[in-house]
């Protein structure tokens, strides 16, 4: 109940009961000046004052135009409510062995963590291959071929690129770094018909192959499918 005796403009003996928006406005104020005379707001972890001179609430994230109403906000519900979930969540990361910051930790791999330690694989360097492959035809022979010319911009000067002819099986098993398909047929290997060459200078491996003839080829004969690089 409030008296309202001896408010200014109301005449003795003329007091009542206050109706309820005046009693909480009221209750409001009282609990405001109580909490300005107790609460030491330098100890508050969720009180700050932004750059414009008002006052947040870190925890609620709502503005105040001074500091009473701050405190006025902290004895209302919302604030209440929001103190009592963030105790109960500090309460179950608390309780938990692995607190947030191992779990953090955890997912980013951290070492003593935990899991094993995967060994970082070292690559060589090669940069972006280029390649350019051109169809070739023996004019005497009438075999055909291909002429393979690939570029490693960023490659080691000690490094020099290898080759090999895969079966399909072995694509399976192991897959390959850079790789062409080519037809299944017999590669000729006699001299002048298969080589190699690796440009230092220009950084290009060159690679050019015929087929062999089909009157030169033995009953069942076939070769890999896919030519692999590094």
């Amino acid at each position: 109940m409030v008296d309202r005796q001896n408010r200014a403009g109301v005449k003795f003996g003329g007091g009542g009961v206050a109706g309820s928006s005046e009693s909480n406005v009221d209750r409001r104020e009282r609990l405001r000046k109580l909490a300005l005379e107790t609460i030491d707001l330098a100890k508050d972890p969720y009180f700050m004052r932004n750059h414009l001179g008002s006052y947040e609430c870190k925890l609620c994230l709502t503005l105040h135009s001074n500091e009473g109403s701050y405190l006025a906000h902290t004895q209302g519900k919302k604030h209440q409510s929001n103190l009592h979930r963030r105790a109960a969540r500090d309460a179950r990361d608390m309780s938990n062995p692995m607190t947030l910051q191992a779990q953090q930790a955890l997912a980013a791999g951290a070492p003593g963590f935990g899991g094993p330690i995967v060994p970082k694989k070292v690559a060589i360097k090669i940069g972006r291959p280029g390649y350019k492959i051109t169809k070739i035809k023996d004019p005497q022979t009438q075999q055909l071929g291909l002429l393979f010319q690939l570029q490693y911009p960023q490659i080691d000067a000690k490094t020099k690129p290898r080759h090999r002819f895969m079966s399909a099986f072995e694509q399976r098993v192991e897959p390959a770094q850079l790789a062409f398909k080519v037809q299944s047929k017999e590669i000729d290997r006699a001299e002048g018909r298969f080589w190699t060459y690796w440009d230092v200078d220009a950084h290009q491996f060159s690679l050019q192959f015929f087929f062999k003839a089909e009157s030169n080829r033995a009953p069942g004969d076939s070769s890999s499918g896919q030519v692999e690089g590094l």
